[in-house]
């Protein structure tokens, strides 16, 4: 194996931290942001001083191309995706990356607010990591591991390969993306187009992880109507509708079913947003399971629950229900093509690590992909914490993040 330069994967990290990219949930543009372009843009710059064919389009979507060294023909073309954005959860502005040496276990208090301190306590994968390099914020701000911990780590990938001829590969797809943490990382992605057959996300979190289940995920808008009237003569006549959504709220609160709740398989119904006044309400859930069965189960339950908590306490109110589909378990395509998780495994296993296969209670860009049909599992990149300002990544697990990737282009190489 190479030796990976860790002095320019740290370099490359810091550099892309310190770029604002934060999405913005409530734009209607592509990408939502601005911003994200001044990341995308100098990805753009440094792929083409690769020597690689490199574009960014209209949407903020930055694609290239490392054309195949291998004497084999019909290889599979295989694609490593990660996304610039950062979560609007968490200021991005001004982020100051440090670096941690040697860590040996003790709390870091993060200078720029000290009542921001991470601790193997709260975070006991921090165990895992003395004696070795971390980085963090500096206590304003979110780190952004999630995700440019993944473009460091492909770029890295990507250069080594190309300094290091004799790891024969096929053709391989680098594509960056805006807009993930807002859902709409691959709104714009034309597949077919990009020519992949097989794909990867850089955006798990522990050393050795690789994750081929999401949550399966849909929308339930829930609009409760009551009675308007003028409020100094009322009696007897008004029906508030936002106090039909509170009882609505507590009725659908249930141990087991919220998120706060739940873990491992068990999937959940969650309230994101309430907006409404006196004659209308609207109540926005998101549901979570990680088969379609479930979710449809969960959506009656939902329905039914709110349609009887009305009609025992507030006959005057009225109901509907929108149901939207959001995204689906990448397993049901993943599970149609077994070597891009056992290839996968081994490479991880070629770093000297054992891989950890699980699952992701949320969704990834991979999630979207594999149903349009390019099947796509999500590898470790290290990031913790993530979305905080306690967020922080292990050197080391990047480092292995980059081995992996480039293990995983050879065995595509030899055994596609």
């Amino acid at each position: 194996m190479v030796q990976i330069n860790r002095d320019e994967l740290v370099k490359r990290f810091i550099a892309y931290a310190k770029i604002d990219t934060q999405s913005d949930p409530t734009s209607k543009t592509a990408p939502s942001t601005d911003k994200q372009l001044n990341l995308s843009r100098l990805l753009k710059e440094q792929l083409i001083e690769m020597g690689l064919q490199a574009e960014l389009d209209e949407y903020g979507v930055v694609t290239a191309t490392l054309p195949s060294n291998s004497d084999k023909e019909n290889l599979p073309v295989i694609a490593f995706f990660a996304h610039v954005d950062t979560a609007p959860d968490c200021s991005g502005e001004n982020v100051k990356p440090i670096i941690h040496k040697n860590y040996q276990g003790q709390d870091i208090i993060l200078p720029d607010d000290p009542t921001q301190i991470l601790s193997v306590e709260t975070s006991p994968y921090l165990k895992n990591h003395i004696g070795k390099d971390i980085i963090t914020a500096s206590g304003n701000t979110l780190l952004g591991s999630d995700d440019k911990s993944g473009v460091a780590i492909i770029m890295t990938a990507i250069d080594t390969l190309i300094q290091n001829p004799t790891i024969k590969h096929g053709e391989i797809k680098v594509v960056f993306n805006p807009d993930e943490e807002i859902g709409h990382g691959t709104d714009n992605i034309n597949i077919e187009r990009l020519g992949a057959h097989f794909a990867y996300t850089l955006d798990g979190g522990e050393l050795g992880e690789l994750e081929n289940e999401t949550f399966s995920a849909d929308q339930n808008i829930v609009t409760i109507t009551g009675v308007s009237t003028h409020p100094g003569y009322a009696k007897g006549k008004m029906l508030h509708s936002t106090k039909v959504a509170a009882a609505v709220i507590d009725a659908t609160s249930i141990e087991g079913w919220s998120p706060e709740t739940t873990e491992g398989r068990e999937g959940f119904v969650h309230i994101t947003d309430i907006q409404g006044g006196l004659e209308e309400t609207k109540l926005t859930y998101i549901v979570r399971d990680f088969t379609t069965k479930g979710l449809e189960v969960s959506h009656a339950r939902l329905e039914e629950i709110t349609r009887q908590t009305i009609q025992d306490n507030f006959s005057k109110a009225t109901v509907s229900f929108e149901r939207k589909k959001q995204y689906r378990n990448m397993f049901d395509v993943i599970q149609n093509y077994p070597q891009c998780v056992t290839f996968a495994e081994e490479a991880i296993q070629r770093t000297g690590i054992a891989p950890v296969r699980s699952l992701i209670r949320g969704g990834t860009d991979g999630s979207r992909l594999s149903e349009k049909g390019l099947p796509c599992p999500n590898i470790f990149t290290g990031m913790q914490n993530i979305h905080s300002r306690t967020e922080w990544v292990g050197v080391e697990d990047m480092v292995k993040a980059v081995e992996t990737i480039i293990h995983l282009a050879a065995i595509w190489e030899e055994k596609g």
